[in-house]
């Protein structure tokens, strides 16, 4: 990519990002029709390479990319999302969710309707993020390090633990044969024990599916599956079991 374009499309990245629709515009998304849409809303690299600009995003797009973006786009037409109180939300019956940002109030009310209208959502949502950044605390361009959803977790019926004295490393563990990688894992349990719940907890608190109103939650207690350095061949998989499982 020569000078000029790289600084034509730095600048181009900058103005898209002060609007906050990179990831409604870049890059064109594929004719409609013909793989089934899946919402995607995230805090990693996954549809985006973690890049300076959109030079860098591009050249890390040519060398592949992501192998989370490149399984689900297998079957799936992906349609990035920056806000979930729009109307791409409403447009979509199914959506993954890897580690987002903390929501705003009207986008909690928004995903809390848009699931109880019929909406399938798979959520990975890590109290302790272990993927290395390139980015420094604080970059706002940083993935999420700490998952902060207590309020639309707690109106599902679930919350979110989290041991500190766990050990540091990757591990496995194994949840209704399923082989999850993992590592400074949390662990759900009811919201409010005792209380009745149409939330099914998988031993362990690693894995909860919830009804909710027409639609189904499954939430996953870790993202360490979706590291971006993570071998394909392992980790496709095991992220096409909980796809199936979210919304089959």
């Amino acid at each position: 990519m020569g000078p000029r374009v790289r600084l034509a499309a730095a600048g181009l990245f900058a103005a898209l990002l002060g609007a906050g629709i990179v990831g409604q515009i870049l890059p064109d998304a594929p004719a409609p029709g013909d793989k089934p849409p899946l919402g995607l809303f995230t805090s990693l690299p996954i549809y985006w390479a973690e890049s300076a600009d959109i030079a860098d995003a591009l050249d890390a797009g040519a060398n592949g990319g992501h192998w989370a973006r490149v399984a689900l786009e297998r079957d799936n037409r992906l349609v990035p999302l920056d806000t979930l109180d729009g109307l791409e939300l409403k447009r979509l019956g199914r959506l993954v969710m890897a580690q987002p940002r903390p929501l705003a109030p009207v986008e909690n009310v928004a995903l809390d309707n848009w699931v109880r209208g019929g909406g399938r959502l798979l959520l990975f949502a890590d109290p302790f993020l272990t993927e290395h950044s390139r980015f420094v605390l604080g970059d706002r361009r940083r993935p999420q390090g700490m998952v902060l959803l207590s309020p639309i977790l707690k109106r599902w019926g679930l919350e979110l633990r989290f041991d500190e004295g766990q050990g540091q490393g990757e591990r496995s563990e194994t949840v209704d044969g399923m082989t999850i990688p993992i590592d400074m894992a949390g662990t759900l349990a009811p919201a409010e024990p005792g209380a009745p719940s149409d939330c099914t907890i998988a031993t362990g608190g690693l894995l909860a599916t919830c009804r909710i109103g027409a639609g189904e939650v499954t939430v996953v207690a870790d993202a360490a599956l979706l590291d971006r350095d993570r071998d394909a061949r392992t980790g496709v998989p095991v992220l096409a079991q909980l796809v199936d499982r979210a919304f089959d």
